[in-house]
């Protein structure tokens, strides 16, 4: 499926969800390897939306047991899902970096009333360098016990354990939120002309095509990690517990569900 016949399946599946589910989409992206800049040719279209219901559907009793999320099962590589907005809010205000990750996202489907641009100008004060870093650790720890061990690896994982680890790099060394591209990502290792080598020809690999199972490690990538998962864990410490001021993100939610629905 060539990108044109994509972006207008992806908009038509987010038409009907918005009819199906009776909401207001605010904004779609693209959040995965497409998005990261190393898609495969058989990668998934990994469509992300925030969405907001009528304001009767917030005033409810049985409020606190009705789904925040809606996912619809993946099919011909379309894979969507997407957070109410008042998820979406209460995890912005613990510093949330899949959120943060949306809102970077270079492929954008939809961008409703300003919503985006909004939490874009709030960032700076919810945003969290232990979180962030902290999540990204996680990540690039689970992805390195599942699929980086033995003689032998899923190479493809690779970009599953960088990916995060040189977000986390980005945050210790830059204070700021971690882009989403890869390619961004890689100035956090300038010095590393073995290592980026490395990088650059398994990519090329990836975005030629080739189909990257399993395959012998790697030692310049495969050294990197387990040297520098250990150096980020023990300035991690403890899972952080990050609350943002809630009264702006109330005032904010309220206006949008008044503006989605006028």
């Amino acid at each position: 499926m060539d990108t044109t016949a994509a972006r207008q399946r992806i908009e038509q599946d987010l038409a009907a969800i918005a009819a199906e589910e009776s909401v207001r989409i605010l904004y779609a992206v693209e959040s995965g390897s497409r998005a990261w800049g190393f898609p495969s040719t058989d990668s998934d279209y990994d469509v992300r939306f925030l969405y907001v219901h009528p304001p009767s559907w917030y005033l409810a009793i049985d409020r606190d047991t009705r789904r925040d999320v809606v996912e619809r099962p993946i099919v011909d590589l379309m894979d969507l899902s997407g957070w109410d907005i008042s998820k979406a809010l209460r995890l912005f205000a613990r510093s949330n970096p899949t959120l943060w990750e949306w809102l970077d996202s270079p492929i954008v489907y939809i961008d409703a009333l300003g919503f985006a641009d909004r939490l874009r100008d709030e960032q700076p004060r919810y945003f969290s360098p232990i979180a962030g870093r902290y999540h990204y650790l996680r990540m690039a720890r689970g992805n390195f016990r599942s699929y980086l061990q033995g003689d032998r690896v899923r190479l493809k994982k690779y970009f599953y354990v960088l990916r995060p680890l040189l977000a986390a790099r980005w945050i210790e060394q830059k204070q700021t939120l971690a882009p989403m591209l890869f390619a961004s990502l890689l100035e956090t290792i300038p010095d590393h002309a073995r290592l980026r080598e490395a990088i650059a020809s398994l990519l090329a690999r990836k975005l030629s095509g080739e189909e990257l199972d399993e395959g012998p490690r790697i030692p310049a990538i495969q050294e990197f990690i387990e040297a520098e998962l250990p150096r980020l864990e023990a300035l991690a410490g403890d899972s952080p517990q990050v609350q943002g001021a809630i009264e702006p993100l109330n005032v904010l939610f309220r206006e949008y569900l008044e503006r989605a629905w006028a």
